[in-house]
């Protein structure tokens, strides 16, 4: 079984959200956590330091990280607004182009899922930026209905890695579905939504009955998602999580592979 790390970049900044309303429930949620024991007070001081440090994305340090782990992990970055999604696209344009200088791949973080005008504009925005026409796309909350992997196909995509399922990849018309197998959100929060009191040792626990269950199907790649935001002590427990989850994996010999690597495998077969 070979491995694949993504990346949703969620956010770049904490004031891009003085609007939307994010920037509101996130210190809500902050001191609500703090308050039932969730978090700690060294965690909610370095929430207080981000917010006046106006940093809400953790994408050079986790870069870094994945490098000195040999993980040739792929970063999806939005190229449109909606659902808490508010950076602009001269940021967005900044981090794809940094991510790429530093030998990460990028996709699309799509908005779009229902129609395929906006979908095909999200394709050609990105397609612009990169300058080049061989990308993937991850949609934001994992949104589908069922016609936008069709749609996706039809735009250009080359691959997409949306549907929350223990399953290989599978080809939809000319795209390719990479399947999510672990996230970190459905790791430390499950279906049930925010507050959740997950500690450091349920969050292993948990992962370890994922990894059991696809070992014992023997699948051919685990895809694994985690968002960049996370990798920060003002998620102490996510971040160590996430480093745990890379340490076990290098320790049972996986090899870590990208998506494009991957589809080149696939299309050997």
């Amino acid at each position: 079984m070979k491995v694949i790390v993504s990346h949703d970049v969620d956010h770049i900044t904490a004031w891009e959200h003085w609007k939307d309303g994010v920037l509101m429930k996130a210190i809500i949620r902050m001191f609500v956590e703090y308050t039932i024991g969730s978090i700690g007070p060294k965690e909610i001081k370095a929430r207080i330091v981000e917010l006046i440090k106006n940093k809400w994305n953790y994408i050079d340090e986790l870069m870094k990280f994945d490098k000195e782990h040999n993980i040739p992990s792929t970063f999806f970055v939005g190229v449109n607004n909606g659902k808490g999604l508010s950076y602009s696209l001269k940021n967005a344009k900044y981090w794809i182009k940094k991510i790429r200088k530093n030998g990460f791949d990028v996709g699309v973080h799509g908005i779009c899922y229902k129609n395929y005008n906006g979908i095909k504009r999200e394709y050609e925005t990105f397609k612009s930026i990169c300058n080049c026409d061989s990308f993937g796309v991850r949609m934001h909350y994992l949104r589908l209905n069922d016609d936008t992997l069709r749609y996706l196909s039809q735009a250009g995509y080359l691959f997409d890695s949306t549907v929350y399922k223990l399953a290989d990849p599978y080809k939809v018309d000319s795209l390719w579905e990479f399947p999510l197998h672990i996230m970190d959100g459905y790791i430390f929060e499950g279906y049930k939504g925010h507050f959740s009191k997950i500690t450091f040792e349920m969050s292993k626990q948990q992962t370890e009955k994922i990894l059991n269950k696809i070992q014992k199907q023997k699948l051919q790649f685990l895809t694994i998602l985690f968002h960049d935001r996370l990798f920060s002590y003002a998620y102490s427990s996510v971040k160590r999580w996430y480093e745990w989850l890379i340490y076990k994996l290098e320790t049972y010999g996986y090899e870590f592979i990208g998506y494009k690597d991957a589809i080149r495998e696939l299309n050997k077969v």
